[in-house]
């Protein structure tokens, strides 16, 4: 079972994890939007001296500007799904230029995931779910009794659709899928307060409008 460490990072308040199989200490962090003093002293304080992957759920700003940094310290390959690889490249694909209070070091995707690509921290696997619908190369990070939504799905809610390669009839097609995945999780999201998946599809109204197990 993974260890795993939040903390809220940037203007947007976008929640940034680490990830560390406890036996071998291998480390991911998911979705770095800043790096600065106070988010090296998050990773200080929690053991982390080098990193194996930094796993980017899509490719917006807050979710990816502390990504050159922190590969630059810690080592690390950068993984994001191939359809928003270009943000890590282009600050307006990544809508850096359109916000104040981010500042994106341009760089590449170490790997271009894709969907059902599985990832390992020691022994434990972490499978890749393409997700899109908030941008077009969402995904979640899913491994046991964790899913990782990012902009995806939030308590009660779900990510805004109105940005360029949003679309609300994509992701409420993700929504479903989502809500026909069979056990419990806890959903730890890019945003607010970590859920469950039985949680939303009793509470979350896009999930259930998306559920047809009793149409």
């Amino acid at each position: 079972m993974f260890e795993v460490y939040k903390k809220e990072t940037g203007l947007y308040c976008t929640n940034s994890y680490i990830v560390k199989d406890p036996v071998s200490e291998e480390t991911a962090v998911i979705d770095p939007g800043v790096y600065d003093e106070e988010y090296e002293n998050f990773l200080v304080r929690n053991g982390v001296t080098g990193i194996k992957y930094i796993l980017l759920t899509h490719g917006h700003f807050d979710h990816i500007c502390g990504a050159y940094h922190l590969k630059k310290k810690y080592g690390g390959e950068i993984l994001i799904h191939e359809e928003d690889a270009v943000c890590l490249e282009n600050a307006d694909a990544s809508l850096t230029n359109s916000v104040s209070g981010y500042t994106q070091e341009i760089c590449t995707a170490d790997r271009k995931l894709s969907d059902n690509d599985e990832i390992y921290l020691g022994e434990n696997k972490i499978r890749v779910i393409h997700s899109p619908g908030h941008t077009r190369g969402s995904i979640l990070f899913v491994s046991e009794g964790l899913i990782f939504s990012g902009d995806t799905l939030f308590r009660g809610s779900m990510g805004r659709t109105d940005l360029p390669g949003g679309s609300t009839k994509t992701i409420f097609r993700t929504l479903r899928a989502i809500g026909q995945m069979q056990g419990e999780y806890r959903i730890l999201p890019g945003h607010g307060e970590e859920t469950s998946l039985s949680y939303e599809k009793r509470n979350n109204r896009y999930l259930r409008a998306n559920d047809t197990s009793h149409t």
